[in-house]
């Protein structure tokens, strides 16, 4: 069975990571959706949240799990005996990062792949950052996140603006 690693902080999840998520999902037996609970980045979501609206908005896709891990990525697909590493590019500014990251897992470890996956045009531009920021300034966010995520955004950014 072909089993791949989608991870990120999917801090919120976009229509643009559901594309690149369906794509794998259409290329492996199995996806399991990999939650990163630490990292630099600032979170708006806690992990559970973002596993929450994740595993809500890949409902509908069969063979696509959705978990939370925590330390070197490399670890976590080995200990889920995946054979790939899934990775959206949405633009030119992405691979030099991806590229980095790819060659050190295969340092790492040489037998786990990674596979660069871009979604469908009409995505290129949506980061999960950029959301937030619509979202914040009261923006229609709706074409860019499922119906889930719109809901728990403006929930979210409307108790920052009243605090």
């Amino acid at each position: 069975m072909s089993h791949c690693i989608y991870p990120g902080t999917f801090d919120p999840v976009t229509n643009g990571h559901l594309d690149v998520l369906r794509r794998a999902a259409r290329l492996f037996d199995k996806v399991t959706v990999a939650v990163a609970v630490g990292g630099a980045k600032n979170t708006l979501f806690s992990a559970e949240e973002r596993l929450g609206l994740l595993r809500v908005a890949a409902a509908r896709l069969p063979n696509v799990t959705a978990t939370v891990f925590d330390g070197l990525l490399i670890d976590f697909a080995l200990s889920q005996k995946a054979t790939a590493i899934i990775r959206g590019l949405r633009a030119v500014s992405d691979f030099e990062y991806e590229y980095n990251m790819a060659l050190m897992n295969r340092h790492l470890h040489g037998h786990i792949e990674t596979i660069f996956v871009m979604p469908h045009e009409q995505y290129s531009y949506i980061s999960s950052t950029l959301v937030k920021q619509v979202a914040q300034y009261g923006g229609d966010i709706s074409p860019f996140v499922p119906r889930n995520v719109s809901a728990a955004l403006k929930r979210a950014c409307g108790k920052k603006r009243a605090g």
